[in-house]
């Protein structure tokens, strides 16, 4: 059994992907700077909001100073607020999927999100009391790829949960996306990776692919806890 499995957010728990690419053009776009939808897939999904920004103005050679990026986040969250009202569904079988394995073992979620992007979705799918740690945009200065997130996730479960002897390759990480893939590796954690955003051929990184959660079982996750492959 693993000792804890980490979920990533945006992609694994809620098809939300489209709905800040939504968010993100209603500000991008009257500023010159928007993008197409392949263009998201391909560059900005999996990047948190600050580091979507960035990447926005760096390709349109634009400077970018610290106290606009702070505007442009706090303008994006509010559009997305939004946007997802009434309109986030959960993939098939993940609540099931997160209600079960919460009564088993410690739960972690580990996303490039803003926390107050998240709160109100688990609030919609009665998850909020499913996951004992939460990390989040606001809790690292690096998004995934970097390893930061996780690292910092499996600290705090290990502060949470002393006597399960937490460490990171006995845990697993559920993600969808390259990024998350390889920053939840960087932190040591093997990974089962969703084909929800990208197909099996992009998420080659992962010890196990799978087409969707529904029917999973802790069964399911504990070949891959201390998987080296």
């Amino acid at each position: 059994m693993p000792k804890a499995v980490i979920f990533d957010f945006d992609g694994v728990i809620v098809d939300t992907e489209p709905l800040h690419y939504r968010a993100f053009q209603s500000i991008l776009e009257p500023m010159g700077l928007g993008y197409s939808w392949d263009a998201y897939v391909e560059r900005y999904m999996g990047f948190d909001d600050r580091d979507a920004f960035v990447e926005a103005f760096r390709e349109g050679v634009r400077e970018l100073p610290q106290p606009e990026l702070d505007r442009l986040i706090a303008a994006k969250a509010a559009r997305f607020q939004e946007v997802i009202a009434g309109s986030a569904s959960p993939y098939p079988g993940v609540v099931e999927l997160v209600t079960a394995l919460s009564a088993q073992i410690p739960l972690a979620l580990c996303s490039g999100a803003l926390r107050c992007d998240i709160d109100p979705i688990l609030d919609q799918l009665s998850l909020d009391r499913s996951f004992s740690v939460i990390v989040t945009a606001d809790d690292v200065a690096a998004s995934k790829p970097d390893p930061a997130s996780y690292s910092l996730a499996v600290q705090r479960l290990v502060a949470a949960f002393p006597e399960k002897e937490i460490v990171p390759s006995l845990c697993v990480a559920i993600e969808d996306t390259p990024a998350g893939i390889a920053s939840a590796r960087g932190a040591g954690i093997p990974v089962l990776a969703v084909t929800n955003s990208y197909p099996a051929s992009h998420l080659s990184g992962a010890q196990r692919i799978v087409p969707s959660l529904a029917g999973l079982a802790i069964a399911d996750f504990s070949l891959l806890a201390s998987s080296r492959g």
